[in-house]
């Protein structure tokens, strides 16, 4: 059996591939500065949730964007799993050819959905794009090389940001208003902050696309919000949910056979 382990800056996707197909999925909340041995009672328990027991994982890959919890999970793996884990960088086998000015850069988040793009989507010319703390646009070229993208602000953090700058706005639900213009403040800060995130995403895609001179380009979506937006956009042509563990994956059997 394979645990992948993806961090991430709001939350640490775990996942157990096992005959061919993700035995179990699971979604915990990052604390930067939990103890190896506090995330090893979050593992266990995830285990044991499939009946599975420490013995039974063959092998373990990291795809991290957090620096003090891969640390930690590296001494979590050697020490309960009694196995080296396989840590992405842009330095082990992606199955990718990476076109960065400086590569050490890219976020592993990043290589590991370019690396399942090439892998088990058929390559590019593709957009991915990640929701999550951030939500990132990446590019995979007609030939099959990961070549850069655009960051911005996920539509939380932007959220968050909104009302902790302005004393008389408070928090409210990610949801399309009745109708994009708002006749309370509920509702039209709900139109600004989803319809305007709707607006950012097809912007950002259709300047992607002139850029990068393809035709026929696929945009692939994946994270938590990924089918929130794509009901209410037209520029999103797929959702996969589990693409950064298919890429762990990948990036695990590559380097195993190499």
């Amino acid at each position: 059996m394979l645990l992948a382990v993806d961090i991430g800056n709001t939350n640490i996707h775990l996942g157990l591939w096992h005959d061919k197909s993700w035995r179990l999925s699971w979604r915990a909340r990052t604390v930067a500065d939990k103890m190896p041995d506090e995330y090893a009672v979050l593992l266990r328990n995830f285990l044991a949730s499939a009946d599975v027991g420490y013995k039974a994982i063959s092998g373990v890959v990291i795809g991290s964007v957090v620096p003090p919890l891969t640390s930690a999970w590296k001494e979590l793996v050697t020490r309960y799993l009694q196995r080296e884990p396989l840590i992405v960088t842009s330095n082990v086998e992606l199955g990718v050819r990476i076109d960065l000015d400086q590569p050490e850069q890219a976020g592993a988040d990043r290589l590991v959905n370019a690396a399942a793009v090439v892998a088990l989507y058929g390559g590019g010319p593709a957009i991915v794009i990640d929701f999550g703390t951030a939500t990132t646009f990446d590019i995979i070229s007609a030939d099959g090389a990961y070549a850069g993208g655009a960051i911005t602000a996920g539509i939380g953090v932007a959220h968050d940001a909104l009302v902790s700058r302005a004393a008389r706005l408070h928090k409210v639900d990610l949801l399309p208003p009745p109708n994009p213009i708002g006749r309370n403040t509920i509702h039209a800060m709900q139109s600004g902050i989803f319809w305007g995130y709707v607006g950012l995403i097809e912007g950002l895609v259709a300047r992607l696309k002139a850029a990068m001179h393809e035709d026929d380009v696929r945009v692939i979506a994946t994270g938590g919000l990924a089918p929130l937006f794509s009901a209410h956009t037209t520029v999103i042509d797929q959702i996969a949910p589990e693409l950064t563990l298919d890429g762990l994956r990948v990036i695990y059997e590559l380097n195993v056979r190499a």
